[in-house]
């Protein structure tokens, strides 16, 4: 007695659909340069995003609403004298993000409430202290203003005097 086997899934009659192009982000230019991170970082009003920058590291700042083509000269976040590895938004503030660098420093940046107009290149705070690239920054899911930043070995990297 010969029986067909066939595995049941729910998920077997299931299409997906793609977005049309004024619904996603289009021409970004996401930094290659990352080490152990996602390259973008997301809360309920922005998404940020590591970008290629020259003379140092920068991020885009996008409101969710602002979808399509992302023009060239839109502003960034773009304070780092090294390339920018990681982000992370403040689990507790949608308009704070911290970001770890090459430069050996942690930012913490306030995002203006409309996002970015101008280019943002003054920081709220500058955590200075580790003798390495800075290649993890995370918030802490419960306690405020508890921030995690992780180095790692690198020869290049020259701390601030």
């Amino acid at each position: 007695m010969l029986r067909r086997v066939v595995r049941q899934s729910k998920f077997r009659h299931v299409f997906g659909q793609a977005l049309k192009n004024d619904q996603c982000y289009d021409d970004i230019r996401v930094s290659r340069v990352t080490w152990d991170s996602a390259f973008c970082a997301v809360n309920p009003k922005f998404v940020a995003i590591i970008v290629e920058a020259i003379g140092g590291g920068a991020f885009l700042v996008l409101p969710l609403q602002k979808t399509g083509r992302i023009d060239k000269t839109y502003p960034t976040v773009c304070g780092h004298t090294g390339q920018v590895l990681d982000i992370d938004w403040c689990p507790h503030n949608d308009y704070v993000i911290a970001s770890g660098s090459e430069d050996c420093m942690v930012m913490i940046w306030q995002i203006p409430e409309n996002g970015l107009e101008n280019p943002l290149s003054e920081p709220t705070v500058v955590l200075e202290g580790h003798s390495k690239r800075v290649g993890i920054v995370s918030w802490h899911p419960s306690a405020h203003n508890v921030l995690l930043s992780a180095a790692g070995p690198v020869e290049n990297c020259t701390p601030p005097c």
